[in-house]
């Protein structure tokens, strides 16, 4: 009987010292992650302009007015906020694939190599962003070292920051399937959102291009890292009995290696969608949104709109239109890798 009266107070013991050490990081994060984006939202439902406090009686009250003007309101709201969508769209489709196989062929040629070509490939990885940036900026300069390999093989390479033409239309163009300065009225007249059909499928400008070669060069190493670490943990006896069975190196890397890196590559894909939908600032070092806003992001427009233009209701709803953007792809994203069968 006392054994018994004695646990259950026991474990209502625990649980108030369990609550006593998780209270620290429950308040930090309460006022310092939760607190702020509440006030985020409540500021989303505004017409704020920044002056005074956004919680007293004077400040228009927007409702959801905020987020209509994003897709439904005719005017330029819409529209810059579309083209930062159809932009960032490229962006993502473009740089979450090829960082990821680019991570895992690099996880597999250092996998039993020396360190040193691991730290090479990862030293991107932990340089400023900004100043990478920087460099990349002078590097595809009209007259940077870019054009000027490009010039060795007889290419006259594009100016890459004053182009707005999408890589599509340039392509169709030197085909002769279409031409840039004329588009075809189907596609130029008719269109959904705010933008035509035409600019819908521009596909990135040559300045994204830029960008993205950039974003794919200093992520790779750290997605290598993690590629690398679960080659290390796959089990010897699986690569053997594949030996023992007959199956070639490529057999085994699809059928033994791919199917254990599954968890891996759920996370690499999963954080490259979070980060290429947030992406920031090698757009505001390197081209603000120019060239004709080909290389606006949700994520500078939502800066932009609340910091330059003080229409900070408009600009927090962005950010949150944002938020649900990487919520649902990354929900699609799991449901799309789940185990099957």
């Amino acid at each position: 009987m006392a054994l018994s009266r004695r646990a259950p107070s026991t474990r209502s013991g625990e649980r108030v010292a369990g609550w006593l050490f998780v209270a620290p990081v429950v308040i930090v994060l309460g006022l310092f992650m939760l607190l702020p984006i509440l006030m985020a939202l409540w500021v989303s439902l505004t017409r704020w302009n920044g002056q005074g406090s956004p919680f007293t009686g004077d400040v228009p009250f927007a409702g959801a007015g905020n987020y209509t003007r994003l897709f439904t309101d005719e005017g330029l709201t819409r529209q810059d906020f579309m083209t930062s969508i159809r932009n960032n769209a490229y962006y993502v489709f473009f740089v979450v694939p090829i960082q990821t196989v680019l991570a895992l062929g690099l996880a597999v040629i250092v996998n039993k190599r020396k360190a040193f070509f691991r730290s090479a490939f990862y030293f991107p990885s932990v340089t400023s962003s900004v100043a990478i940036s920087v460099v990349f900026l002078f590097m595809f300069a009209n007259g940077g070292a870019i054009n000027a390999i490009l010039s060795v093989f007889g290419i006259s390479g594009p100016q890459w920051f004053s182009d707005p033409r999408g890589v599509i239309h340039l392509f169709l163009d030197s085909i002769g399937l279409v031409d840039v300065n004329a588009p075809p009225s189907a596609l130029a007249d008719h269109g959904v959102l705010g933008l035509s059909w035409w600019d819908w499928t521009s596909g990135p400008s040559v300045a994204m291009c830029a960008i993205i070669s950039l974003v794919v060069w200093t992520t790779s190493g750290t997605f290598m890292l993690m590629y690398l670490a679960a080659l290390q943990n796959v089990p010897v006896q699986l690569e053997e009995a594949g030996m023992i069975d007959g199956a070639s190196r490529w057999q085994r890397f699809r059928y033994i290696t791919l199917p254990a890196l599954r968890p891996t590559t759920f996370l690499v894909v999963t954080l490259g969608l979070i980060g290429t939908w947030q992406v920031f600032d090698q757009i505001y070092v390197m081209s603000q949104g120019n060239p004709a806003k080909t290389t606006l992001t949700p994520a500078f427009l939502s800066y932009r709109t609340a910091f330059r233009d003080f229409d900070y209701g408009t600009g927090a709803a962005i950010s949150f239109v944002l938020f649900l953007i990487i919520v649902v792809l990354t929900l699609f994203q799991r449901w799309l890798t789940r185990e099957r069968g």
